[in-house]
């Protein structure tokens, strides 16, 4: 089979700091035009280590699109229409709790969605309206197939967490990061909703690999403000690891 015929072993959707894999080979770039659009960027495609795999920016290449202003839709529907079955979400957060201070990362298994205002299903208003099973808003054998990964390459993860989802694009006061807190979430982030839900009523396997870029407000041991050059320092350094976890993925 040519590497244009392989099917594609999964996808991954690139957050903040994470706008293209440099070590993808043969890369092929697809412009995909979807029912809701256009994607946040185009698809590419290649070669990966033993993998084929499509990643698409969230936030475009030139981080250009704000949280609150992602096609979700577009973006879920586009990996699927080129044949992905599994997605690999790549997301920038906050820490809230202990285990989750700047540069680890994690592989969460619950979230709360904070947010609102934004295009949360494919249903739009025609035909039956879709109710998806959410109880478990990652899919559990992806989930553990990040958890192998991360073992087979000896990068240090925290297995489990609650994920808050807020609104964005600006940060959280430290009132709202304590009720989170209390709420029981581990991490928070803008991303994470309605991209999880979407990709279950799409049938498509997801799982969130979580990267935290700083202690979210109030919660770090000294109190600091949040700059947006710690922010990314903290990310380049945390997703160095990242090629060598998603080349060990098996399925």
């Amino acid at each position: 089979m040519s590497g244009a015929d392989r099917a594609i072993d999964f996808a991954v959707i690139g957050g903040t700091g994470l706008y293209r894999l440099a070590e993808l080979e043969g890369v092929e770039t697809h412009a995909v035009e979807t029912p809701w659009g256009t994607p946040s960027a185009p698809v590419r495609v290649g070669g990966f280590g033993p993998h084929r795999i499509a990643f698409l920016a969230r936030h475009g290449e030139g981080h250009a699109v704000p949280p609150h202003r992602i096609n979700y839709r577009a973006n879920l529907w586009a990996l699927k229409s080129l044949g992905a079955t599994r997605v690999v979400a790549v997301n920038s957060v906050g820490g809230i709790t202990e285990a989750w201070g700047p540069r680890v990362i994690g592989v969460p298994d619950q979230l709360i969605d904070y947010t609102h205002g934004r295009a949360v299903s494919l249903w739009d208003g025609e035909g039956e309206a879709l109710h998806v099973d959410f109880g478990e808003p990652y899919t559990p054998a992806l989930r553990r197939a990040l958890l192998a990964a991360a073992a087979a390459a000896g990068v240090p993860v925290v297995d489990g967490g609650c994920y808050g989802a807020t609104q964005g694009p600006r940060l959280e006061t430290k009132a709202e990061i304590e009720r989170l807190r209390r709420d029981g979430c581990d991490l928070v982030g803008m991303t994470g909703m309605p991209e999880a839900a979407l990709a279950r009523e799409l049938g498509l396997d997801y799982a969130c690999l979580a990267i935290v870029a700083n202690w979210a407000a109030g919660r770090a041991p000294e109190d600091e403000v949040i700059t947006l050059e710690d922010v990314l320092a903290n990310m380049a350094a945390a997703t160095e690891p990242l090629p060598r976890l998603l080349r060990a993925l098996a399925f």
